[in-house]
């Protein structure tokens, strides 16, 4: 079985790793920084560069896909990937003791594989079946481990230290990671961006004219979802807290209501 990751993860991959030690090594906090973002310099940096990558390439092939695909097609495409999705969101569910996850995560891929077509139509949610959407890092969250800074990835975008490390482990877990066939592995995993993109046109466009400061807008948003995401929606459970003296009450400072949640490609992050 070839296990080989497409090329264009194993440049952003790398990519990542370089960026994320010259953060760890080298970026000075900017004065007054907010804690949970120490290296704010460089993630400013870092999203101008992934904004106009998207701006270049992932935005216009995102309208061109949305423009051209009737909404058919396109939400079978989408079923297909969150069906993929479900299998590591039920490995994971199985990591964190969950066992209603598990069992719905479970039946939604056994369900939507066989009765859905691979996954292209979604019978599992007309049985009331949820989506537990789960990966590494919100397990490494679960148990205990603190997310660490606020780090943008180069491509892959917004992120912690935590869910960095989790990344390969994500990668490695996703199904179209261990298909025979290279050329249909890479055409998946970049359609699935695409799809993804073009599901995130509109939200895009009104965080960018609602916000003042959409960087500061985006890294908050995020970061309140991801501590969301671990929590269950449960907003009396505290994950440990870095950026806090002792003494300090650990209430983190709210950020706007997130955005509902975005299905994930197979492969990766999209930069917005």
């Amino acid at each position: 079985m070839n296990t080989q990751a497409p090329a264009w993860f194993r440049l952003s991959g790398r990519l990542a790793a370089v960026m994320l030690a010259m953060a760890l090594v080298g970026c000075a906090s900017a004065p007054n920084a907010d804690p949970r973002d120490p290296w704010e310099p460089y993630n400013r940096s870092m999203t101008t560069f992934n904004d106009a990558v998207d701006d270049a390439v992932l935005k216009p092939v995102a309208t061109a896909y949305k423009e051209v695909l009737p909404r058919p097609v396109r939400t079978g495409v989408g079923n297909f990937f969150g069906n993929l999705s479900d299998v590591w969101s039920f490995v994971n569910n199985v990591l964190q003791a969950k066992p209603e996850g598990s069992l719905h995560s479970l039946w939604r891929v056994v369900i939507n594989t066989s009765i859905g077509i691979g996954g292209v139509f979604d019978p599992a949610s007309e049985m009331r079946l949820e989506r537990h959407r789960e990966d590494f890092g919100q397990t490494l969250g679960r148990w205990g481990v603190p997310s660490g800074p606020y780090v943008v990835l180069p491509i892959l975008g917004p992120s912690t230290l935590r869910d960095s490390v989790a990344l390969p482990v994500d990668s490695y877990g996703q199904p179209l990671r261990h298909a025979d066939n290279v050329r249909l592995r890479n055409s998946l995993s970049a359609l699935g961006i695409v799809d993804v993109r073009a599901r995130l046109l509109e939200l895009g466009n009104i965080l960018d004219a609602a916000a003042l400061d959409p960087y500061t807008f985006k890294r908050d948003v995020y970061l309140q979802k991801r501590q969301s995401d671990i929590s269950d929606g449960n907003s009396s459970a505290n994950e440990e807290r870095y950026d806090l003296d002792e003494g300090d009450s650990g209430t983190a400072p709210k950020a706007p209501a997130a955005s509902p949640r975005a299905p994930r490609p197979a492969q990766g992050r999209v930069a917005r």
